[in-house]
Parts: structure tokens; C-alpha cells; sequence
């Protein structure tokens, strides 16, 4: 199942949201996926809470499917791509080792989350480049922690949005975009993660969400 996708204009420039929770740039041909949170799994089991298996496998499939669509020709990780030091485990760097090499030509950039401080980096075999936030690309301040930036408009992560809906009885949380006037927060990636809860009537920013293979607007800015 392919999912859709739904291309807004970001102070005159297009930028592509996927309901597979990732935002391209055409221009680029840059791919910009926040909060991966590999191996979360592995350090909930690591540390006796026994949670299943699969995550991993599950993230990066999703990865895959988004090369396949958009033909990237770098992916940069909006901070967090481990989780932490336990991250490291075998069973996640395989399933990692194997990816790398489906996608040996692909430039990966990381720009260096909190959770990514604490669990280490990669070993060079991965290839993957590291960048200090703010690190700029075209019209972009790609970050992990939202701030703003003079003179660009900040993609971040870090916050893990997620949107409350609600239709009588019925509740849901979907993951979403944050888009404010300088700053857009992407939702996590990873299969295992969390979320924040943001509320599109008290702010005045522009909400995305996702549900199931779709891309919804909630509120324009």
C-alpha cells in the first residue's frame, strides 16, 4: 500500500508530507524523517521490561518504502536515530548493516539528538555523517530541538506531536506536523515511540495529521 502525500508551500518552497510520518524536498531530493528511535525495544528487553520484537524490522521497512516513492537523494535524520547506549545491541545493528547496504549510494546526514548523545555513534562501516544543529540545507535550518533561526525556516523534532480528535464518544491520537510561522515540527518516526500532545485551537499554527495513509489538514495557520 502506497501512502499519500500532500505538498504545502513553506515560505515559497514545496515540501512534501507522507502519511509514512516523513517530509521530502523535491529541490533537494533531501528526505527529512525525525526521532527513529532504533532499537528502543532492545533497550526496554536490555533492561527487563519485556516488550516484543520487530520494531526495528518495522521502521526500516517503512524507510524503504519511502526511497522507493521519492528516490532521495540524501536522507537527513532530524536528531534521535538511537536510543540509547543499548541501541547498540546485535540484533539492531544487523537489521541496520543489512539496510545500509540496499542503499550504499544514499548520503545520510544526523543531526545529533539529546538520545543520540547518550547512546553513541555508529560505527564508520554505517556512513553516516553527523552535523551540530542548526545545519543548514537550501532553504532550511534542520534541526532537533525547534528553535528559530535567522534566515531559514527551522524543520525540527524532539517534541513528537501527536493530535487528539474527537467525534462524539469516539477519541483519537494521530501523529501530526506542527507548522508555525519559522519553525515545523515533524512527528516521530519510529515505530515505538511516544507522543506530545499539541492542541490545534489554542495555537494559531498550521496541523497536519496522519491517519492511517493519509495526510489531513487539521488547521491551516
Amino acid at each position: 500500500m502506497r501512502a499519500e502525500t500532500l505538498t504545502i508551500d513553506v515560505n515559497g518552497h514545496a515540501l512534501v508530507l507522507s502519511a509514512w510520518r516523513a517530509a521530502f524536498d523535491p529541490a533537494l531530493g533531501s528526505l527529512f524523517v525525525a526521532d527513529v528511535h532504533l532499537g528502543k525495544d532492545a533497550v526496554f528487553r536490555a533492561r527487563g521490561i519485556p516488550v516484543p520484537v520487530g520494531s526495528t524490522g518495522e521502521t526500516l521497512g517503512r524507510l524503504d518504502r519511502l526511497i522507493a516513492v521519492h528516490q532521495p537523494e540524501s536522507i537527513v535524520f532530524l536528531g534521535d536515530l538511537l536510543h540509547a547506549r543499548e541501541s547498540h545491541a546485535e540484533e539492531v545493528l544487523t537489521a541496520l548493516r543489512r539496510w545500509r547496504l540496499k542503499h550504499r549510494n544514499l548520503r545520510l546526514v544526523l543531526v545529533e539528538g539529546n538520545h543520540d548523545k547518550h547512546a553513541g555513534a555508529l560505527a564508520a562501516e554505517f556512513d553516516v555523517e553527523t552535523a551540530i544543529e542548526p545545519y543548514r540545507l537550501g532553504p532550511w535550518a534542520l534541526c532537533h530541538h525547534p528553535q528559530t533561526v535567522e534566515g531559514a525556516y527551522v524543520l525540527a523534532g524532539h517534541e513528537h506531536p501527536v493530535i487528539r480528535l474527537a467525534t462524539g464518544f469516539d477519541r483519537v491520537r494521530l501523529p501530526c506536523f506542527r507548522l508555525a510561522g519559522r519553525v515545523g515540527v515533524l512527528p516521530a518516526f519510529g515505530a515505538f515511540t511516544g507522543g506530545f500532545e499539541v492542541r490545534a485551537e489554542a495555537t494559531g499554527d498550521a496541523i497536519y495529521a496522519v491517519a492511517g495513509e493519509r495526510v489531513v489538514r487539521v488547521r491551516n495557520r
